[in-house]
């Protein structure tokens, strides 16, 4: 472990993460076209990202493995898995290659995910908040710039051209492997250390995975319905398309932004004080969001955007810094928690908008989120 924040390697692993995850959304934009070309129903094309997303439920598996063996090698040839199975979609000649790619993808995403946050932890010295912010900035600034790279590259060659996309990942596994190929097993300084087993670890560890439950759900309403619904919301509302899109590029762009300084900044003030700030001002201005005009709007979306991703690295951060020898599986399971709570929430959103539409909805996710300030002081307390 570094006792000095390298910045080198640092951000060469967030670069990864953010080409890894630029490919990584690439479907949503290519998805009309994907059922138009294969005349596939809405459920079928839903599927897809279901698929997609199967192979994180086997992330404490990876943990385990990553907490045994240098892994960075994992790291470091992800990027261009992903970007070469992401890139095939469009060549795709049927449903079922569509099905082998994204579940390829989701491996590869899984693979990268777990072991990647160690490997920042290990290379921030004593800013571990600060080194979670480049991580988290390179995955959520992927997310405003994959859309446009897909839709360029379709514009441009067509969907079946598409393909000709995927260089920029396999350059980038090229740079990462002469950046990381000298480094040390992560664990290499517990080696001659007797490491408890993973049920043993999940058992010291449950008071505070319950605190982090607690907190993901609450949280986790708000931010999938400020993102997944949100053109649905707005243009129920009369908006149109073109607004209820600019609008999500705008929420994701200052959330990236919100990830990079939130890092920072819980390193000077603390994780706990972090969380609470967010927490509390997070579901205030969605509030304000709900009763905001359009003239008005973008400038609430900021700010919302500012403080809805910040608990991201901030979270990161205090899983990283339990107290365990098998970091890599406890982030696993982190991963995993956040899976199972997010699945649960977007159908619950889905059920509650068709009951009672997406306004009602929207103040309910903004009232349920002041639940999870509690749960940032079990985190504390059990975070020892």
């Amino acid at each position: 472990m570094s006792e000095k924040f390298d910045n080198k390697k640092i951000v060469s692993i967030s670069t990864a993460h953010f080409f890894h995850d630029t490919y990584s959304a690439f479907l949503a934009p290519m998805l009309p076209l994907l059922i138009q070309k294969f005349g596939i129903s809405l459920s079928l094309a839903g599927l897809l990202d279901i698929i997609r997303k199967i192979p994180t439920l086997f992330t404490p598996l990876v943990g385990l493995i990553a907490d045994r063996m240098c892994v960075k090698y994992f790291v470091i040839l992800t990027p261009g898995i992903t970007a070469i199975s992401m890139s095939l979609l469009g060549l795709a000649p049927s449903y079922g290659i569509l099905f082998i790619l994204l579940f390829v993808t989701g491996i590869s995403s899984t693979l990268f995910h777990v072991p990647s946050p160690v490997m920042i932890k290990n290379f921030a010295g004593e800013k571990v908040g600060t080194g979670m912010s480049f991580f988290m900035f390179g995955g959520e600034f992927a997310r405003t710039i994959g859309p446009l790279v897909i839709t360029a590259g379709i514009s441009l060659w067509g969907l079946e051209g598409s393909f000709r996309v995927m260089p920029l990942g396999i350059i980038a596994s090229i740079v990462l492997f002469f950046h990381l190929k000298d480094i040390k097993p992560i664990h290499h300084h517990n080696t001659n250390s007797k490491k408890k087993g993973a049920g043993d670890t999940l058992k010291d560890l449950m008071p505070f995975f319950i605190g982090v439950i607690g907190f993901a759900f609450f949280q986790s309403g708000m931010k999938t319905a400020l993102t997944l619904y949100l053109p649905t919301y707005l243009t129920g509302k009369g908006d149109s398309l073109w607004l209820a899109s600019i609008s999500l590029s705008v929420i994701q762009l200052a959330g990236a932004v919100g990830t990079f300084g939130a890092g920072f900044i819980s390193d000077k003030i603390g994780h706990r004080n972090t969380l609470l700030i967010t927490a509390f001002l997070s579901p205030l201005v969605m509030w304000v969001f709900i009763f905001t005009g359009k003239v008005m709007m973008f400038f609430v979306l900021i700010v919302l955007g500012l403080m809805l991703f910040a608990s991201g690295p901030v979270m990161l951060a205090i899983v990283q810094e339990t107290k365990s020898d098998r970091p890599a599986f406890v982030n696993s399971i982190y991963m995993t928690i956040n899976f199972g709570v997010g699945s649960i929430m977007v159908l619950m959103i889905g059920v509650l908008g068709d009951l009672y539409g997406l306004d009602v909805t929207y103040k309910i996710c903004a009232t349920m989120a002041f639940l999870s300030i509690p749960f940032i002081f079990y985190l504390s307390k059990n975070n020892k």
